[in-house]
């Protein structure tokens, strides 16, 4: 007997397509109901006239269509941005500042709308709107000087007392490259006043010398001005330094951690002398950074006792090898030999601020006296003191040594002011600190 074979209806297979096409237009429509997200930066309330906003827009999952961007201020709404999004975007960022010369100082709003590539439901989950207040302030602070001309000498230092018409974000003495923080001891009324204490470097003559005052509010409005100053150049010594295979010997093993153990002793020892010296330098300025904000010594600083000066602030060196100058460098110190491993005392009052190995000054001990003043005891044979330790003027923190670059026992003391050294001799003597110093601060 033979069986009637089975005929799929026409009207079902019909059916199947038109489902398939219905779920497939579904997934097309359905598949991204997330509207974009939106971020506005800065993350501040505080904004300047050229303070930059970022503005990023996502949508993983259809792509975006369009942006705009609007500032609000009271009844007045100003169009930066309105743009379409090239198909298949999914992030956008926008850098934008604000109109010149269309806002008053005062609040603000920055009102950000995007939209996607979806369907669903026509258009209405698709699109974002996202806004953020801000405070503008498009003034500058007011910088005014308290203190009468200051003199310095090529390699000293000065102080000057300044008022901002605001409290500043950053505000200090710019010399070239070198910045000079200030800190704020009080406000009165509207004068917010500030102590900054600052070197005439001793590689900056008279003629290449120009400091500002430089001052940034909250709002990243800067200002700058000049002030009375007398500088005066000084003529700094030449020195001889003769090396030897035997003193490569001695003091390389110390500085195993900088060297691959490549090279002649001479190449190891210039290695040394030069890349890790500019990072001692530069480790320095981060230590200067570590300051109290008010003054925290007084008087006279105090001198290694029964020693004698050996090499001097600022001499220029010239580095002998088998009868040739083979590297030059400046010594921003003063060595001070007394009897071997000397008791060390503290110059002045203040808070231990490093006492560690650090390269070619081997052993350290380095006090802050506040407002970015502080002591250098380098080539120590032990330390007495750690870091945070207040100390005394006087108090023995440590003992001479040999540790680092040193060719004898002796002190390696300097003054350094934000991370930049000076001349020690200045902060010996009790008449330059009354007449630069304490005369201003009265």
């Amino acid at each position: 007997m033979n069986k009637e074979k089975k005929k799929f209806p026409f009207g079902a297979v019909i059916a199947v397509l038109v489902l398939a096409v219905l779920a497939a237009g579904g997934f097309v429509v359905f598949r991204d109901t997330t509207p974009p997200t939106i971020a506005i930066e800065p993350d501040v309330t505080e904004v300047g006239q050229n303070t930059e906003y970022i503005v990023t827009v996502e949508d993983p999952g259809s792509g975006l269509k369009s942006i705009t961007v609007d500032v609000i201020q009271g009844k007045t709404t100003l169009p930066v941005l309105s743009r379409d999004v090239a198909q298949g975007t999914t992030q956008i960022r926008e850098k934008f500042t604000l109109p010149k010369g269309k806002l008053k100082d005062g609040s603000l709003t920055v009102r950000v709308s995007a939209r996607d590539a979806s369907f669903y439901p026509f258009g209405q989950a698709g699109k974002s709107l996202a806004a953020k207040d801000f405070t503008l302030d498009s003034k500058p602070p007011r910088i005014m000087v308290q203190t009468h001309t200051t003199n310095l000498t090529q390699g000293g230092a000065g102080l000057l007392i300044y008022a901002l018409s605001e409290e500043a974000k950053e505000s200090g003495i710019q010399v070239g490259e070198r910045f000079f923080p200030a800190y704020k001891q009080a406000a009165f009324g509207d004068k917010n006043i500030y102590y900054c204490m600052f070197a005439m470097p001793w590689d900056t003559p008279p003629a290449k010398f120009s400091p500002m005052i430089v001052a940034t509010d909250t709002a990243g409005n800067s200002a700058k001005r000049s002030f009375p100053y007398h500088a005066n150049a000084r003529n700094f010594r030449k020195d001889r330094i003769n090396l030897s295979d035997s003193f490569f010997e001695k003091t390389l093993p110390e500085f195993q951690q900088y060297l691959s153990g490549e090279g002649s002793l001479l190449e190891q020892y210039l290695k040394i002398n030069t890349e890790v010296r500019g990072m001692n330098r530069a480790e320095l300025v981060k230590v200067g950074r570590d300051t109290a904000d008010a003054m925290l010594w007084k008087g006279p600083f105090k001198r290694l006792p029964n020693s004698a000066n050996r090499a001097r602030f600022a001499d220029a060196r010239d580095y002998y090898y088998q009868g040739k100058v083979v590297d030059q460098q400046t010594h921003l110190g003063l060595d001070l030999a007394s009897t071997q491993q000397a008791p060390v005392p503290a110059g002045n009052d203040g808070i231990v601020a490093y006492a560690d190995f650090l390269g070619i000054y081997g052993n350290v001990v380095i006090i802050d006296h506040g407002l970015g003043l502080q002591t250098l005891y380098a080539h120590l044979t032990s330390m007495s003191v750690a870091r945070n330790d207040n100390v005394t003027r006087g108090q023995i923190i440590g003992h001479t040594g040999t540790t680092g670059l040193a060719g004898g026992d002796h002190l390696h003391y300097g003054v350094i002011i934000s991370g930049i050294p000076v001349q020690p001799f200045e902060w010996w003597d009790a008449r330059w600190i009354k007449h630069n110093i304490t005369s201003k601060l009265q």
